[in-house]
């Protein structure tokens, strides 16, 4: 993988770039920066992953080697690396970025690894094929769309977990995302589709890359939610 010297500044002013991106020039972003994704995110102290990986074991009893994981919006494979270190042995990674896909091969880890735009494709993967379905990062309005919640519960079997992430964001929109997402969320369980397992409200995802004043006053960061539904049918 390609080096980075980029500074916060330089990820800052990368981040004002997509402002506004729908999900295929999210797509186009993230292919662009796939070759020093895993360094930037670094500098950003990103720990997205490793919140959902620490959150994942805290509440999975099951035997880890034998365990069948899909990783939706996987990119670069972070999620999976640290997975690898606590047994997790399969994986099939689905991302809409091919550049992002190519690092992920690189890792060794994914049996299988499929391109689709989430959203605008169905998500490939066999019903009920997956003991865990996670996604890390990409839930928001610019990603993926909240009806691809239900792709994911389809995807695991009965019995599975589907853990999710999703990014606070302060704009208007992001807001109404995280509404309708919650709610989608509750309806599945009401539908006796799953149970909730647990969530957690999280602070410190990564350097709030938007602000621009850290000498001034102490690192500013971006939090989140983290929801855990077990699969009930």
């Amino acid at each position: 993988m390609s080096g980075s010297s980029r500074t916060l500044d330089d990820l800052r002013n990368l981040y004002q770039t997509r402002k506004g991106f729908d999900s295929q020039q999210t797509t186009k972003f993230f292919d662009s920066w796939a070759a020093t994704y895993d360094e930037d995110m670094e500098t950003l102290k990103y720990r997205e992953p490793q919140v959902l990986v620490d959150f994942l074991n805290a509440n999975f009893s099951g035997s880890r080697e034998e365990v069948q994981v899909l990783d939706v919006a996987c990119g670069s494979g972070l999620v999976a690396k640290m997975m690898a270190e606590l047994g997790f042995r399969h994986f099939v990674g689905v991302d809409g970025s091919k550049n992002m896909l190519d690092q992920a091969a690189k890792s060794g880890l994914y049996q299988d690894l499929k391109l689709a735009l989430l959203g605008t494709e169905p998500l490939p993967a066999q019903t009920g094929a997956f003991d865990v379905v996670i996604i890390v990062g990409a839930l928001r309005e610019c990603s993926v769309p909240v009806s691809v919640v239900r792709e994911l519960y389809q995807a695991t079997k009965p019995g599975g977990y589907v853990c999710m992430t999703r990014v606070d964001t302060k704009t208007e929109s992001g807001k109404e995302y995280k509404v309708s997402l919650e709610k989608e969320l509750q309806l599945m369980e009401e539908e006796a589709l799953w149970v909730k397992v647990d969530t957690k409200q999280e602070n410190n995802y990564l350097l709030d890359p938007f602000n621009r004043h850290e000498k001034e006053q102490k690192e500013q960061y971006i939090g989140g939610s983290i929801y855990m539904y077990k699969s009930l049918k």
